[in-house]
């Protein structure tokens, strides 16, 4: 069985660094940035909700001004089995599967068929995994920012939480786990 992980950028008053915020945020600094790439390369997999996964596409294609980590993180990413949630997305990329219908069935489904470690991203689908009790750690990169507004980490549910770890990543950026008390 997998186990389901939220890991993401989050402002200090709670928002994800998604592509509105990432621009107020800026980019991770490298060290931020290689934790980043030794955590994708641990993953078995990936859950996305349409808009994050329209933001990943962006590691579809290699870019002419990328250095070599972030052809290293496109690498890690593309290797990963994905899996979509959506009722309208039609244009999927490579190495990725459409989860609509039955989303709780089909996800759990995904979770009891595959093991190791699973990305959720995307807030809202994320809140959804929440409410029917399927993920089960959340990592925060907490970032030292206040954005006043944008994406919640939490959508809608907040589950009662107990921190299991903490991890100074670069100067700036914390490191976060929490498990569903």
């Amino acid at each position: 069985m997998s186990k389901f992980v939220l890991e993401m950028n989050v402002s200090l008053d709670g928002y994800v660094d998604d592509l509105g915020s990432n621009l107020v945020m800026g980019p991770p600094s490298q060290k931020h940035f290689q934790y980043w790439i030794e955590t994708i390369q641990g993953y078995t997999g990936s859950l996305y909700g349409r808009r994050m996964y329209e933001v990943m596409r962006y590691w579809d294609e290699d870019r002419p001004e990328w250095d070599e980590p972030l052809r290293t993180f496109a690498i890690a990413w593309r290797k990963l089995p994905k899996w979509v949630v959506s009722r309208t997305l039609a244009d999927l990329g490579p190495n990725t599967t459409l989860i609509s219908g039955d989303i709780e069935a089909k996800v759990r489904e995904l979770k009891a068929r595959n093991d190791g470690t699973m990305s959720v991203s995307g807030p809202e689908l994320a809140g959804l995994m929440t409410q029917l009790g399927l993920i089960d750690e959340y990592r925060l990169h907490l970032r030292p920012f206040v954005l006043g507004q944008g994406k919640p980490f939490f959508h809608e549910s907040r589950p009662p939480l107990h921190l299991a770890s903490n991890t100074l990543i670069d100067d700036e950026t914390l490191h976060l786990v929490y498990v569903p008390a």
